[in-house]
């Protein structure tokens, strides 16, 4: 499809097409929307699963052993209660 003809099936002018195949000019949504439905495509989106997800930390707890899991939970939770101590504590109004 030249430019021409996808200006005339999508409404867009032709040197704003010319401008966005060059990569100086980013169209709008509405715009893209409206080239992609001339061409018989449409805009969607989708979650990517995983996306923001440090795995390091996943892959280095499934390299420990069970026991080890446990050694560490058992220490992150007295953490959290010493950090709930300290936190009420420090919060309650003086007497």
């Amino acid at each position: 499809m030249t430019q021409r003809d996808l200006a005339v099936a999508s409404g867009v002018p032709q040197p704003s097409i010319a401008r966005i195949e060059r990569g100086t000019s980013l169209p709008r949504i509405d715009t893209l929307e409206r080239l992609l439905r001339a061409t018989g495509q449409e805009l969607t989106t989708e979650r990517r699963l995983g996306e923001g997800v440090d795995r390091s930390t996943i892959r280095e707890l499934l390299r420990m052993t069970p026991e080890q899991r446990g050694h560490l939970a058992s220490s992150a939770g007295q953490n959290l209660l010493a950090l709930r101590a300290a936190t009420t504590t420090r919060d309650r109004p003086p007497a």
